[in-house]
């Protein structure tokens, strides 16, 4: 019985950690593609609605916390460790599964900036390139990460 409960939560991680991989992945290269395209520009995509414009983000979402890159950094390696760890433990509704991939991959891109972009470990400035309305500017992992919430919180909706 163990032997088949372990294959699940294998299973479930793996698709977690797919989840995460893909969001990693897609934020990277839309982040590259940023950088390399839109510094000194916007792309306005719908007018008074969504436009694209590169931006540098010491801080959190919606340029909170600005210039708290160490602690933020340090706080998305305890996320992506904890959220990590509970797909392993046990068995989660599939909800769950991609909400907790979508967290990690989210925290992992923005981390990624903070280690690669800065002269410290973790005080590089995250990469926003996406302006939609009156939102501060945003990027693929933010998105997850919303997207996560979100789920979460149907979820826990459904549950009651």
């Amino acid at each position: 019985m163990r032997v088949v409960r372990a294959k699940g939560l294998i299973a479930q991680a793996a698709i977690g950690f797919g989840i995460a991989g893909s969001v990693v992945l897609a934020d990277y290269l839309t982040k590259r593609w940023a950088e390399a395209n839109l510094p000194g520009k916007v792309i306005v995509v719908i007018p008074g609605v969504l436009s694209l414009v590169f931006e540098e983000n010491s801080g959190a979402a919606f340029s909170m916390f600005q210039n708290a890159g160490v602690v933020l950094g340090t706080a998305a390696i305890v996320a992506i460790g904890a959220v990590g760890i509970a797909l392993f433990r046990k068995r989660r509704h599939p909800l769950e599964v991609v909400a907790f991939g979508l967290i990690i991959g989210g925290a992992a891109g923005n981390l990624i900036d903070r280690i690669v972009r800065g002269p410290g470990l973790l005080d590089g400035k995250v990469v926003d390139w996406v302006q939609l309305l009156i939102i501060p500017t945003f990027n693929v992992a933010d998105s997850a990460i919303t997207v996560a919430i979100t789920l979460l919180l149907i979820g826990s909706l459904r549950a009651k």
